[in-house]
């Protein structure tokens, strides 16, 4: 497996937990704009796997909860955002 197919098998096990959480599943929805009509048609897309993990990745709690859960280390959803579509670091020179 690449790295960019582990960054997506990654962000899958953040999404499936992310449902999971009666408490975020509503705001991540309403971030996203994503129905739950279309989850499964989403969860194939690499972007949107991105946005899975850049909403995990902006509170500290969420990052602890799904890489405490999945037995990850706090890094993993960093690293695996850098392999997704939008999440390279703009290079600046």
């Amino acid at each position: 497996m690449n790295r960019r197919e582990s960054a997506e098998t990654l962000a899958l096990q953040g999404f499936a937990w992310l449902l999971a959480q009666d408490d975020l599943v509503g705001i991540f929805l309403n971030a996203t704009g994503a129905g739950q009509g279309d989850l499964a048609v989403l969860a194939g897309d690499p972007v949107f796997l991105g946005a899975v993990l850049d909403f995990l990745m902006e509170d500290d709690s969420r990052v602890i909860g799904f890489c405490d859960d999945a037995r990850l280390p706090y890094t993993a959803v960093m690293q695996a955002r850098a392999e997704l579509p939008g999440g390279q670091l703009p290079n600046w020179t």
